[in-house]
């Protein structure tokens, strides 16, 4: 008897294959910009009847260099980081660096009911607030029943 073993079944393995990589792939997060921990500014996405909300957590920022700007459905908040405090110089070795310093740009992808026009930013306490209104078409209305 051989050794060898010669499956016909394709599809069958193609299965196998696909059952494989879903059990090697399960644990991580459903968007691969989710692993990613330098990511900044971290956001909070939420919405209301009336509006999206979205918080960006951004301490340290002056907010005259901070860039917020819509096009084609997509939010995007952009700006620099600088480095607190005195420059270290050239000869400093930096043991560990925790907090983001340098350019920085977030894309949002906004739902299709938002209206560009109705956008106000505000920034509090760390805090990048943007609100961006509801197509009225989008809005949930009562009906009344005869």
């Amino acid at each position: 008897m051989s050794d060898l073993f010669y499956n016909t079944d394709l599809l069958g393995e193609f299965d196998r294959l696909q059952r494989q990589m879903t059990s090697l792939f399960s644990g991580f997060p459903a968007s691969l910009r989710a692993m990613r921990s330098e990511t900044f500014p971290p956001v909070n996405i939420g919405s209301t009847d009336d509006s999206i909300e979205i918080v960006a957590f951004a301490p340290g920022l002056d907010p005259a260099a901070i860039d917020v700007l819509i096009e084609k459905g997509l939010l995007t908040i952009s700006g620099e980081r600088k480095p607190p405090g005195p420059d270290l110089g050239d000869d400093a070795r930096v043991y560990a660096r925790e907090r983001f310093m340098g350019a920085f740009r977030r894309v949002i992808e906004l739902p299709q009911h938002a209206d560009p026009d109705k956008v106000s930013a505000r920034y509090a306490n760390g805090c990048l607030m943007i609100t961006v209104g509801r197509s009225e078409a989008s809005k949930p209305r009562a009906i009344s029943v005869q």
